[in-house]
């Protein structure tokens, strides 16, 4: 059985990428700016010292959400306030690439950040400077994945997402075009 292509990729490669390279005029297929990574992370900050077994339910969540195991991160610095020790088990984080990173994208921007409650688009002033952005989602009970009955805290996720563009209008025009809803920064609200 052959391998399907990801919906969103299949779009870029047939529709994105020619009107992206037409808009930013860019003379190479090459130079036009495409997804190189997404970076899901989550802290499980202080909780750790009270129970140890909260690394272990958060792994089991984001790689419910993610499709692939994340990476169990250590604390590299003791802070005595958080009773925090060096080497400690502090967050998770899983790296995708490739089609699992394209699968993602396309559930974060079409079923994801519809379901968050009052939601009225992402903002633009979360690029890096490099092409990169930063979303941070309070909730991560909005992935249809995740199953309310059995789980024990609601917790935040930080979902950075990687262009090769080197600059960040490049990287907001190839996010527009990927539909990723950012608000409208040109209008006030109350």
């Amino acid at each position: 059985m052959a391998k399907q292509t990801p919906r969103l990729k299949k779009k870029y490669q047939d529709e994105i990428k020619s009107k992206l390279r037409k808009e930013l005029g860019k003379k190479n297929d090459m130079a036009v700016p495409t997804l190189t990574k997404i970076v899901v992370n989550a802290g499980v900050g202080k909780e750790v010292t009270k129970d140890s077994s909260v690394v272990e339910q958060m792994v089991g969540e984001i790689t419910t959400i993610a499709g692939q195991k994340p990476m169990v991160t250590k604390s590299k610095k003791a802070i005595s306030n958080f009773k925090l020790r060096e080497d400690m088990d502090n967050g998770v984080m899983v790296t995708l690439r490739r089609d699992r990173m394209w699968d993602f994208y396309d559930k974060l921007v079409s079923v994801v950040l519809p379901r968050v409650r009052d939601f009225r688009g992402v903002s633009e002033k979360a690029f890096d400077k490099k092409g990169n952005y930063a979303l941070g989602i309070r909730e991560h009970t909005v992935f249809p994945e995740i199953d309310t009955s059995k789980m024990l805290k609601i917790r935040p996720l930080q979902v950075v997402i990687c262009t090769s563009a080197d600059n960040d209008d490049d990287a907001r025009a190839l996010l527009k075009e990927l539909g990723m809803p950012f608000k409208n920064m040109n209008t006030k609200s109350n």
